[in-house]
């Protein structure tokens, strides 16, 4: 099913697809609208092997889109902000974090708020050391959400994910990198050859088995060692009967680079 979208652009070449957030006079502040057509074209891969999420222009997005209509009344009527969360927002983002393929998020800029949320649910996350990260709901009498909660404990533990949530301190790309809250800082004008190479690599990897060890890393996060144990067998049994597995093992034996084919 084709669908056509109003706030982002999607460009489908070969088994990579490029998600570009595409409000650039706004810097990507992500409306309601936004979030349903990034979980469009989650629902809409098709036959993808890997998925690239950047922002047009200066910025990969500003946080919510605090003027858009909707948005507004979400703030300010009691129970919007609930409803536009687990109508929009939070339904995006569990899509991008569950997706079966890699995501990959190039982050050209402010990604604050939502945008935070959004650029963290990639699996890897690489930045131009102009762009920082800031959850700076604190400032307002908010309190993060888009799944940041949950993002930012595990992925910096407690005393850092308080830093950024509490005092809602500015963090750049560089210091994200050291604490390990993103793959890799890279020079601005290299992001995005250096993204698309890395989406590139993964979109021609062995795509069962990236699914599975995504799914199997997402258990480790939130289950018992022998619920990971039971998810690493049968995750290793349905790859091990996959073509590209096949593939892999004639490689080795014989040589060479393997050519999966996502199968």
């Amino acid at each position: 099913m084709r669908v056509s979208y109003e706030t982002i652009i999607v460009e489908k070449d070969g088994p990579l697809t490029t998600i570009t957030l595409n409000r650039p006079d706004r810097l990507n502040a992500m409306p309601p609208q936004m979030a349903d057509e990034i979980g469009a074209a989650f629902y809409d891969l098709g036959d993808a092997r890997a998925v690239l999420i950047t922002g047009s222009g200066k910025g990969f997005c500003s946080g919510a889109d605090l003027a858009a209509r909707g948005e507004r009344s979400a703030l300010d009527n009691k129970g919007g902000s609930h409803r536009a969360l687990q109508n929009h927002y939070n339904p995006a983002i569990n899509l991008v974090l569950r997706a079966s393929v890699p995501v990959v998020c190039a982050v050209n800029g402010p990604a604050a708020g939502i945008g935070c949320s959004l650029a963290l649910a990639g699996d890897f996350v690489l930045a131009g050391k102009s762009a920082y990260f800031l959850q700076a709901f604190v400032n307002i009498g908010l309190v993060p959400d888009g799944g940041s909660t949950w993002l930012l404990a595990r992925s910096i533990g407690r005393a850092r994910a308080n830093r950024m949530m509490m005092l809602g301190e500015r963090i750049g790309a560089e210091q994200a990198e050291d604490w390990g809250l993103i793959y890799k800082a890279v020079e601005d004008e290299a992001l995005m050859d250096e993204a698309r190479a890395l989406a590139r690599k993964l979109a021609d990897g062995p795509t069962l088995a990236l699914g599975t060890m995504k799914r199997n890393i997402a258990t480790a996060l939130d289950c018992s060692l022998n619920e990971v144990l039971l998810a690493e067998a049968e995750g290793q049994q349905r790859a091990g009967a996959s073509a590209d597995a096949t593939e892999g093992g004639m490689a080795f034996l014989e040589k060479r680079k393997p050519e999966f084919k996502g199968l």
